[in-house]
């Protein structure tokens, strides 16, 4: 274990609850302490739910370890039973409880409940909440589901019907992700038989296996039901995830093969603007844009490929939290000729961002932290977030929508550097500096500083190869510390004046420059000697 103010996944058995909160008559009978009932803020505060998650909890204190712990905990799940009514139980234990070894499993069993009851073996201390979310779906469904030589042949259907898995409580716009792939496979004459956990009830679970196939939305928490319905009942599933124009064409290309149906409706429905607005003058400037990705495997490397194949960006890092998707992740790397960062420990993500100084930071709600601090641009793209990501407006991440929404969500940031930068370029013009009055209002008059013209410390930057990239990604503490050379405060305050979407490239050969001939301290000196080499 490490001791940590901030982590990427929390235990296991919050993992459980995102598919109890998501499931409509499934209730969770959780054995913990008193302080384990935090996890209830997370659905009601940050996914703004109108209701509280179905769960109970036995809420043993210190004094309690003295005495029969079992008895809270079977008294709990007995007034739990007789107060919602589920059609099924989950039991568990928290990363607390488990020390005590009670049982919970046992427990339930003893009291003969008249409805099935799933116990969840989660060692809280060896795995983390995608884990969790994902066995506790699997132990659902195998528990639910019929016996395999109980289940008829499934009949021929004039219409193909799936199932889609994965979606949850707390999930990254999953909520919108299910209505855009449900308009996709409409568009195939693919009906949705189920989608589970969100929404689904103990009786959606238990038939499942009436689906002709299942669409695998997210990995993470359905990769393992989704196998177990394969091997059990033979429903093949997908295994491309439709995040990005390209991977939402070959996601209809491999469903249509499984409902055996014409691909070409749902692929020339219109709406798909991403791969216009790629192409177009506007977006050119983007091409070649450093950017560092991470977050969880599945949303990771997706943005991956959709930097590097339909925006143009060059991908400096990739990573995941997701260790047991770190095969995957590792592979995706090898694509961009980068070493995949399989960690989660949030300082490392940072130290790696820093070092690598992208553009653009496409992580979790992290990531938004520590790109602020480091001055650079930056769009969500997979959990942890916080409530702003868990928008009123419809606005998913699947789908040739999906494709529109990303685009504008990670290219607008870098617009808006872009306009920022122009600001702080006339800052200290005679008309716009901070004590000019509005020049309207001609009776005013203001005194001005106006910059010195500094357009020729911009090659510095256009040496080398590739497009020029940008932001100084780092304060000047920090750039020291990740350089042999130190920059002097005349330096920095020159390297200021170059533009924003060169600034790194300008910095970088400067360094290199210094570095090559020795030079611990950076002076303007040594920035105009470096300009006058590259320039050559």
């Amino acid at each position: 274990m490490q001791l940590t103010v901030w982590t990427y996944e929390g235990p296991p058995h919050v993992g459980a609850m995102r598919v109890a909160t998501a499931l409509k008559d499934v209730h969770y009978v959780l054995h913990a302490p008193q302080g384990d009932t935090y996890a209830d803020l997370l659905f009601t505060m940050i996914e703004r739910r109108d209701r509280r998650p179905p769960v109970t909890y036995s809420t043993f204190q210190a004094r309690d370890l003295g005495q029969d712990t079992a008895e809270l905990f079977k008294t709990a799940a007995r007034e739990a039973y007789e107060r919602f009514r589920p059609q099924a139980m989950l039991v568990g234990a928290s990363c607390t409880a488990e020390l005590i070894q009670d049982d919970p499993g046992g427990l339930a069993a003893a009291l003969a409940l008249p409805v099935p009851v799933v116990p969840l073996e989660l060692p809280a201390y060896q795995r983390k909440e995608n884990w969790g979310a994902a066995e506790t779906f699997y132990q659902l469904v195998r528990a639910l589901s019929p016996r395999r030589e109980a289940v008829p042949r499934r009949p021929a259907r004039e219409r193909k019907c799936c199932n889609l898995l994965g979606p949850t409580a707390l999930g990254f716009r999953h909520r919108d992700d299910v209505a855009e792939v449900t308009k996709l496979l409409a568009l195939l004459g693919v009906d949705v038989h189920v989608v589970a956990p969100l929404d689904a009830s103990a009786a959606d679970i238990a038939k499942l296996h009436q689906a002709d196939f299942n669409v695998v939305l997210y990995p993470e928490t359905a990769s393992q039901a989704a196998n177990y319905l394969q091997r059990a009942f033979a429903q093949p599933f997908t295994r491309t995830v439709p995040i990005g124009h390209g991977a939402t064409c070959e996601f209809v290309a491999e469903v249509a093969k499984l409902a055996g149906v014409d691909p070409a409706p749902a692929l020339a429905a219109p709406g798909a603007r991403s791969p216009w607005y790629a192409k177009s003058v506007d977006s050119t400037y983007l091409t070649g844009k450093r950017v560092f990705v991470f977050g969880d495997a599945t949303h990771a490397v997706a943005a991956a490929r959709i930097a590097a194949r339909e925006l143009g960006f060059t991908v400096v890092g990739l990573g995941t939290y997701s260790r047991e998707f770190a095969r995957e992740v590792r592979e995706a790397a090898k694509l961009y000729g980068v070493e995949a960062l399989i960690c989660d420990d949030y300082l490392e993500v940072e130290q790696h961002i820093a070092d690598a100084q992208p553009e653009l930071v496409l992580g979790t709600q992290m990531e938004r932290h520590v790109a602020k601090r480091l001055k650079l641009p930056c769009a969500v793209i997979s959990a942890p977030v916080h409530v702003q990501d868990f928008p009123a407006r419809y606005s998913p991440q699947m789908g040739f929508e999906g494709a529109n929404v990303l685009f504008d969500s990670w290219v607008h940031p870098l617009m808006m550097g872009l306009e920022e930068h122009l600001l702080a370029m006339f800052r200290e013009d005679f008309e716009f500096h901070d004590g000019a009055a509005a020049s309207h209002l001609s009776h005013a008059s203001a005194q001005a500083t106006p910059a010195e013209d500094t357009p020729a410390l911009v090659a510095v930057a256009s040496a080398g190869t590739g497009p020029a990239a940008a932001p100084e990604v780092a304060a000047p503490a920090a750039a020291a510390a990740n350089a042999d050379a130190a920059w002097a405060p005349d330096a920095q305050k020159e390297l200021q004046k170059i533009p924003f979407f060169v600034r790194g490239k300008a910095r970088r050969n400067t360094e290199r420059f210094a570095v090559e001939r020795g030079v611990a301290l950076i002076t303007v000196e040594t920035l105009y000697d470096a300009k006058a080499h590259f320039a050559r």
